[in-house]
């Protein structure tokens, strides 16, 4: 709750655009969904059952499931444009060195999260750290996690500082 009022309040003042408006929102609820479900354990794959008649398992023949790994490369990808409009806002930077100074963020952020997270499962409950991890069985989920926030940034800088409307680009222009 207090996570929406600061939200609301961020969207009064400082205006941003509707890039990062949609890109924060979409971050969101991601997390909503996998703190519902707990993120090792998202239904998605009866989701896609229903929607199309078939699943992950059966076309990749995945046996873990794969949402966080899903938010993780979403992490990237969503987070690049407002971590973006916020350097050219507020440190003046241009659309491509802000863009890769996302990248670098995002990639600091998720290096913190998964230390953050490892330390808290071994100190809290070391016999169940990987099952709070959502390791299921992989040794390196880490790394992997960390991978696909990287090529999600990635993509998603290339995106920001070369294809965005010129429309949006003058929302986020620092003023002078």
């Amino acid at each position: 709750m207090i996570g929406l009022v600061a939200f609301a309040v961020v969207v009064m003042f400082a205006k941003p655009s509707a890039l990062s408006i949609a890109c924060t929102i979409g971050f969101f609820w991601l997390h909503i969904i996998g703190a519902r479900w707990i993120y090792s354990f998202v239904p998605y794959d009866d989701w896609l059952g229903q929607l199309t008649g078939t699943s992950t398992k059966d076309l990749f023949g995945w046996q873990r499931n794969h949402y966080d790994r899903f938010v993780h490369l979403a992490s990237g990808l969503l987070g690049v444009p407002p971590i973006s409009e916020i350097l050219q806002r507020c440190g003046g930077m241009r659309s491509r060195g802000a863009a890769i100074m996302g990248i670098s963020t995002i990639l600091a952020i998720g290096s913190l999260y998964e230390i953050f997270e490892w330390q808290l499962a071994v100190t809290l409950a070391p016999r169940h750290a990987e099952a709070y991890n959502g390791q299921q069985g992989d040794i390196w989920d880490p790394q992997k996690d960390l991978a696909l926030a990287a090529f999600g940034a990635v993509v998603s800088a290339v995106l920001v500082s070369h294809w965005v409307p010129a429309s949006v680009k003058r929302t986020i222009a620092p003023t002078q």
